[in-house]
């Protein structure tokens, strides 16, 4: 079974107003759903939930009034100032099923000298077993040369996962970052751009002849 273990009520009010009272009490309310089952509404402690969704994809063994389940978390509302969770969706997975996640790319080494590595997509798609769903996707860049792209492809899966996404997508980019701009020095003759103010008397009409 997973190391993350919640203990859970049976929820039986509804509602923003019953929501709100569950959070006001250190308490969140999550959906269990999944295997064709229906939707279980429950009741998950604050403090204890917030630290095990800490670990992205986490398996959690939930103990429903003493009936336990093992789930991940699908989706996370967060209030968007606090950042407080204020609902979780959870499903339903048995071991040895495989289930699609997203996962967090983690960029590792260091590219080519005088080159810098961009991340064109932050989290990726994988298949794997619901018992062994890895938290980051490691790409390397050692050694990679300007203009060289990571793809989808390219890409190295733990054991027991597969890449769903597409393969010709885009992951990382290696490229030469753009040179600065150097600001012209203040007064001084022959910068192009800058005007150098005219000497005195220099471009006046001559004064008419008496």
């Amino acid at each position: 079974m997973s190391d993350l273990k919640l203990p859970a009520t049976v929820r039986t009010e509804f509602g923003k107003g019953a929501a709100r009272r569950l959070r006001r009490a250190h308490l969140i309310p999550a959906v269990l759903y999944g295997h064709g089952e229906k939707p279980q509404h429950i009741t998950l402690p604050g403090h204890e939930t917030m630290l095990a969704l800490k670990h992205h994809n986490a398996l959690i063994t939930l103990d429903v009034e003493g009936t336990e389940e093992l789930a991940i978390a699908k989706d996370v509302q967060r209030d968007p100032v606090r950042q407080e969770i204020e609902h979780v969706d959870l499903l339903l997975v048995r071991r040895g099923e495989k289930v699609t996640v997203e996962v967090t790319v983690h960029v590792v080494g260091e590219s080519a000298p005088g080159t810098i590595h961009m991340v064109d997509a932050q989290s990726i798609t994988l298949e794997a077993e619901a018992t062994h769903l890895p938290e980051v996707i490691e790409v390397s860049v050692e050694g990679l040369e300007a203009g060289t792209q990571v793809r989808g492809a390219d890409l190295v899966m733990p054991e027991g996962a597969v890449f769903a996404g597409d393969p010709e997508a885009t992951i990382v980019t290696i490229a030469i970052p753009r040179a600065e701009v150097e600001e012209p020095v203040e007064g001084a003759e022959g910068v192009e751009g800058v005007e150098l103010p005219e000497a005195e008397g220099e471009g006046e009409e001559p004064a008419d002849e008496a």
